[in-house]
C-alpha cells in the first residue's frame, strides 16, 4: 500500500524538514530490524534502547524517510528527515493518517483502571456479540476482529498496531471497538490520534510503580485519557473509588457516574452473592447474573452504563448481562470429584487479591478451609510484595507463597520480600514452595472435600517467565491435573 509521505504527516508536530516530502512510501517501522525498500521509520526512544542510534541501519536497510526527533550530524542527500517534537506522538498521528484514520470509522471506547479493564472490555464484546452486532477487541489477553482471533502482546498495543486492527475491523465490517488503556499506552502517547466516542473508569489501586516514579503520577497519567475525550464522547467513571470523581475534573466529555454505595447515574444493589451469580438490582431491575462477587457487580455496572450511553435499550441491555460468561482466568473456578473448589483469578495487585478474598470469604460458610497460592512478579514494582503477603496470610487459612513470572530475578529473593509481610500470628499459616508446579499440588494435597483452592497471579497467562524464557504453565491446566 504506496501514499505519500505528506499526506500522513497531518496533525504531526514538525520542528523542521530536511528533503522531499513529496515521495512514495511502502510502511511505517519503528523497529530498524524491520525496515524495508521505501518505509518510513520513526526513531523512538524506548526505556531499554534509543531508536535515534539505528537510523544509520534503517537507511541500509531502505528507508527513504526518517522521522526523529534530534537530526543526525550526517544528513544524506537522497533521505527526507522529518524533526518532530515527540516520535511518540507522532507515530501515533503517522500510523492513524496511514489507516485512513480507522477510529473515525468505529464507536471505539476505552477502559482504564487498576482492575477490571480485561473483564470489561472483553465481556462488553461479548454482550455486543451476543446482541448481533460485528465487533472489535484489544485486550491483554486477545485481539478480536469480529471472528478473527489475534495473539496480544501488551494491554494497550503500540500506535501502529492499534491502528492496523482498528482497520481490519473496518474491513470486515466491525461497528464496534472495546479496548484496554493501561497507564504506559497513555504515557507514551499510544492512543493520541484516535477518536473514543467513550471512556470507562474502573478503580485506581497500587500498581505500576515500577514504571511511574509516584502514584499522583499513575493516577494523573490515568485522567490525562479522559482530559483528552472529545465534547462528543462520554466518560463514564466509578465514584465510589475515592480517585473517581478527579478523573471527570477537566474532561470536555459527557459526565457520567456509576457506584454501589453512592449516589450515581448507574446506581447497582447487590441482593445475592453465591458462587452460582449474583442477583443484582440495577437502576431499579432485577438481574440475576453468572458472574460473582463485589468486583464484577460494579464491572457489570460499567457494562451496563456503557452499552446504554452507546444507545441500546435498557432491558435489552439487562437480558444480555444474564448471559454473560467469566474472562478466562478471572474469578475461573472448577469443582472436582471430591467437591474441592479451585479458583484462578489474575489478581496481582494488593488491591486485586484483596477483592478475589474477599469475595471467597463472603461466599464461603467457613466450615471449609481456603488455601491460597500466591506469587509476585519479578523485575517489577517491589513494594507491593510484603503488602500483598499480609492480606494473603491475614484472608486465607493458609497461603502457600511461590513463584509468579520471575523474570530475571531469583525466585526466592522475590519469596522473601513476600514474607517480611506477614505478620507475626500469621506464621504458622505460610509455606514457601519456590516451584509453582509444587506449590499447586501441594495445596491440592492440602485440601478436603468441600475447602477452597484459589490460585492467584498468572490467570489467563500459559506460560511461566524465567531468565527471558516463556515455558508453557497454564493454572488452571495444572490444577486439574492434580485435582483430577
Amino acid at each position: 500500500m504506496k501514499v505519500l509521505l505528506k499526506d500522513i504527516l497531518y496533525k504531526v508536530s514538525i520542528e523542521a524538514v530536511k528533503g522531499s516530502t513529496d515521495i512514495s512510501i511502502q510502511k511505517i517501522e519503528f523497529d530498524s530490524r524491520k525496515v524495508q525498500e521505501n518505509d518510513v521509520f520513526v526513531a523512538i526512544r524506548g526505556t531499554v534502547s534509543d531508536g535515534h542510534e539505528f537510523i544509520e541501519k534503517a537507511i541500509g536497510l531502505g528507508a527513504t524517510a526518517i522521522v526523529c526527533d534530534t537530526l543526525p550530524e550526517v544528513i544524506a542527500s537522497n533521505i527526507t528527515y522529518i524533526q518532530v517534537k515527540d516520535t511518540n506522538s507522532a507515530l501515533a498521528f503517522i500510523s492513524a493518517n496511514f489507516y485512513n484514520n480507522p477510529s473515525d470509522k468505529i464507536r471505539l471506547v476505552g477502559v482504564t483502571g487498576t482492575n477490571g479493564k480485561t473483564t470489561i472490555a472483553s465481556l462488553l464484546y461479548q454482550l455486543y456479540k451476543k446482541a448481533g452486532y460485528k465487533v472489535g477487541l484489544l485486550s491483554t489477553v486477545k485481539i478480536m476482529v469480529d471472528e478473527t482471533e489475534y495473539k496480544a502482546t501488551h494491554t494497550t498495543p503500540d500506535s501502529l498496531t492499534i491502528n492496523y486492527y482498528l482497520n481490519e475491523m473496518i474491513t470486515v465490517g466491525c461497528e464496534y471497538c472495546f479496548m484496554e488503556v493501561s497507564s504506559h499506552g497513555v504515557h507514551q502517547k499510544r492512543t493520541e490520534g484516535l477518536h473514543f466516542e467513550g471512556g470507562v473508569f474502573t478503580n485506581l489501586s497500587h500498581d505500576h510503580l515500577d514504571y511511574h516514579p509516584t502514584f499522583a503520577e499513575y493516577r494523573d497519567v490515568k485522567k490525562s485519557f479522559f482530559d483528552y475525550l472529545p465534547k462528543t464522547a462520554f466518560a463514564l467513571t466509578n465514584v465510589d473509588d475515592k480517585n473517581g470523581a478527579v478523573m471527570l475534573q477537566n474532561t470536555s466529555a459527557r459526565k457520567l457516574t456509576y457506584a454501589l454505595k453512592s449516589y450515581a447515574d448507574y446506581r447497582a444493589q447487590i441482593l445475592e452473592n453465591q458462587l452460582s451469580g449474583l442477583l443484582l438490582k440495577i437502576n431499579d431491575n432485577e438481574v440475576w447474573v453468572k458472574l460473582i462477587g463485589t468486583f464484577n457487580a460494579y464491572n457489570l455496572l460499567a457494562i451496563y452504563g456503557t452499552a446504554i450511553e452507546l444507545g441500546m435499550d435498557s432491558l435489552e441491555a439487562l437480558r444480555l448481562l444474564s448471559e454473560l460468561e467469566s474472562v478466562s482466568g478471572r474469578f475461573q473456578f472448577i469443582v472436582s470429584a471430591n467437591k474441592v473448589t479451585a479458583i484462578v483469578d489474575y489478581a496481582h495487585t494488593p488491591d486485586a487479591l484483596e477483592n478475589v478474598l474477599k469475595t471467597i470469604n463472603d461466599i464461603r460458610t467457613k466450615n471449609e478451609k481456603l488455601i491460597s497460592v500466591v506469587g509476585c512478579g519479578g523485575d517489577r514494582d517491589k513494594t507491593k510484595r510484603p503488602v500483598m503477603a499480609n492480606i494473603a496470610s491475614q484472608m486465607s487459612d493458609t497461603v502457600i507463597f511461590t513463584s509468579d513470572n520471575p523474570r530475571t530475578e531469583n525466585p526466592a529473593t522475590i519469596i522473601s520480600e513476600m514474607e517480611k509481610g506477614v505478620e507475626p500470628q500469621n506464621y504458622k499459616k505460610t509455606l514457601s514452595i519456590e516451584d509453582r508446579k509444587q506449590a499447586i499440588k501441594t495445596a491440592c494435597q492440602l485440601a478436603n472435600a468441600h475447602d477452597i483452592i484459589l490460585i492467584a497471579g498468572k490467570g489467563h497467562e500459559n506460560y511461566q517467565e524465567i531468565n527471558g524464557v516463556r515455558h508453557h504453565f497454564d493454572d488452571m491446566e495444572t490444577i486439574k491435573e492434580f485435582l483430577s
